[in-house]
């Protein structure tokens, strides 16, 4: 389902003469589109890429009171103003393709959210372990890579502007830790191409977007020497980009949400006193049912990030928090089983 149920004035009026009452059955219309304006501060968001595959599914989301809500609108009534969507170049369905992402960025544009554009590079998930080339790509010597990218890059880009979605984030990779569209752009074995590929995706976003931010997206936050070896050998290589981005799941830090946290902050801080970047938590995630504590964690969280040395924090997104009952085996969303968010979503209301 990808049109969002709009009541009527009639209905309504029919509703009220009859005196019938059925608010859990109805979805709460969409507000009107606010004016468009240029939006600064703290990035307090979501990536909801999952969204329309989910409509389509028959997955319906609901507020505190149980009422249904379309939702990038209950995102935004969570205090969040800023929705993550990732991009595949030619993916085997059609989720995640430019028409979807579009669609989606259109929706959230119309509510008066910011907007980020995550490139994965992909005709499927790319990641610390998998950076696979787009099929149509595999057999492009470098050059045509990098024209490749380029184009791919500008024609979603382009698609976003004509629909009227100013894009304020743009991703050029997620979670590149040893690069991307492997073998070309490993980091390990050629950082030069790595940084020739990040550099062509920056330049394909500033002529569409001048005033985007590019974003160098790289997973496990906490781990400085990580980010120094990537970092580090991207800018040694005359990579162009604007922010380094985090990823932050800490159930993979043995000792804790908190030490994770702590480390997090001093990573931070380091990227901006040692390359000048500002940073952004682009990804986080703890399991459902430990919504207690991922409130503290996320609130926690959130405060450091506002704290970094020249307010070169910009922001923390939760990935895919309303994900639930279990689908596609994810359970690190901030949804309960019943469609609702819970109170781990707090922490982003203030």
């Amino acid at each position: 389902m990808r049109k969002i149920a709009v009541i009527s004035v009639l209905y309504i009026f029919a509703i009220v003469a009859t005196g019938g009452c059925q608010k859990k059955k109805t979805v709460e219309p969409t507000p009107t589109p606010d004016p468009p304006v240029v939006q600064t501060g703290f990035a307090k968001g979501a990536d909801v890429s999952w969204l329309t595959e989910m409509e389509a599914a028959g997955k319906k989301f609901y507020n505190a009171a149980g009422v249904e809500t379309e939702c990038i609108a209950l995102m935004k009534s969570l205090g969040m103003n800023t929705i993550r969507l990732r991009v595949w170049v030619n993916p085997t369905q059609s989720w995640n393709n430019a028409a979807d992402v579009v669609a989606k960025a259109v929706r959230a544009k119309n509510l008066g959210m910011r907007v980020m554009i995550n490139f994965h590079y992909s005709d499927t998930w790319a990641d610390p372990k998998n950076q696979t080339k787009p099929a149509a790509w595999n057999a492009l010597n470098f050059t045509a890579l990098k024209t490749a990218l380029s184009a791919h890059t500008s024609d979603v880009l382009n698609q976003l502007k004509t629909a009227g979605v100013t894009t304020e984030w743009v991703q050029v990779g997620n979670e590149t830790n040893d690069g991307m569209l492997w073998p070309d752009g490993a980091a390990k074995t050629n950082m030069s191409n790595y940084a020739q590929l990040v550099t062509a995706g920056y330049d394909a976003v500033k002529a569409v977007f001048p005033t985007a931010k590019v974003i160098v997206h790289i997973s496990s936050g906490w781990d400085n020497g990580l980010f120094q070896f990537n970092i580090g050998g991207l800018i040694n290589n005359g990579a162009k980009f604007d922010v380094i981005g985090m990823s932050v799941y800490p159930q993979f830090v043995v000792a804790g949400w908190a030490v994770a946290n702590q480390q997090v902050l001093a990573n931070m801080n380091d990227m901006v006193a040692r390359y000048n970047k500002e940073v952004m938590v682009v990804e986080v995630g703890m399991p459902w049912d430990s919504a207690a504590e991922c409130k503290l964690f996320l609130t926690d969280l959130i405060a450091k990030t506002k704290a970094v040395t020249g307010n070169k924090g910009l922001g923390v997104l939760y990935w895919e928090p309303q994900s639930y009952g279990n689908w596609k085996g994810y359970t690190k969303g901030a949804f309960d089983n019943t469609g609702k968010p819970t109170v781990a979503m707090d922490a982003f209301k203030n």
